[in-house]
């Protein structure tokens, strides 16, 4: 059988802040959730990676960057040169190159946006701060490739270890709005917060029009799902969920998993988008 993995990610895990991997496993028509799994360092998620297979894992993190942005600074527009370059810049020179992009557009526009954006409402890849996503793929994508997992429609690899981009957020949406359901502060974890993660997890298992797969879990599990203040458990479950879409999809005979066989196949694209 097919084992499901969720991955809510962290660019730089501590024992503060982890990096939460949900396992599962299809159960007729739901998604029996079996384990949470949380990483403080990278060098333990790397190894995680290389669980053998077969299983099919959604990550929250980007696997590409805006076609805009890369042929402006003239990187390589191959998927994997590209972040082959990109992974040899630091940090600092992320954050230098993208700033210099920005600040010679006009404001409201000073971002370049992927294709897959729009549908999924999400940042821009390049973002380097509020959320950082630019530097959770300068740290996850690497550990990717090296751990030798198939990225769909990107980059070949062990198809028994299967890679997808996921966003726990776009679900989250699709059930709450613009109502928020986590946040790391201990002061702005209130009541309504708890709340919302309730009816979140509620909508997850009995069903939404708009979320297309269900789940099913223990009470005990609920009950740590919906006490994690922070959501990174909720999103590794709900990133999992989209991994099992996925994987419906190439039962289906997709091999691309549900994305667009059309899409760019420099700046990917997040699962169910």
């Amino acid at each position: 059988m097919t084992r499901l993995l969720g991955c809510d990610f962290s660019s730089s895990p501590s024992k503060r802040k982890q990096i939460v991997i949900a396992w599962g496993e299809a159960a007729g028509e739901r998604v029996l959730l079996k384990q949470l799994q949380f990483f403080s360092s990278l060098q333990d998620f790397s190894e995680c990676l290389h669980t053998p297979g077969p299983w099919v894992g959604g990550f929250d993190l980007p696997f590409g960057l805006p076609r805009e942005l890369v042929e402006t600074l003239a990187w390589p527009t191959d998927w994997l040169a590209c972040m082959q370059h990109f992974a040899q810049l630091s940090r600092d020179d992320v954050r230098s190159q993208f700033a210099q992009f920005c600040n010679a557009r006009p404001v409201g526009g000073k971002f370049a946006h992927r294709a897959t954006d729009l549908p999924a409402n999400s940042s821009p890849s390049m973002k380097w701060v509020n959320p950082p996503v630019a530097f959770m793929m300068h740290a996850g994508v690497p550990l990717l490739r090296q751990a030798g997992v198939h990225l769909p429609g990107l980059h070949e690899g062990d198809k028994q270890r299967v890679a997808l981009e996921a966003y726990p957020g776009m679900w989250a949406r699709r059930v709450l709005q613009k109502q928020s359901y986590k946040n790391d502060a201990a002061a702005k974890q209130t009541t309504e917060r708890w709340l919302a993660r309730k009816n979140l997890l509620h909508a997850l298992v009995w069903g939404h029009d708009d979320v297309p797969v269900r789940l099913k879990l223990s009470s005990a599990m609920a009950d740590t799902l919906v006490d994690d203040a922070s959501g990174d458990s909720l999103d590794a479950v709900i990133c999992m969920m989209q991994a099992a879409w996925a994987q419906q999809q190439f039962l289906k005979g997709d091999p691309l998993y549900g994305l667009p066989h059309g899409m760019d196949r420099l700046e990917g694209w997040i699962v169910n988008a």
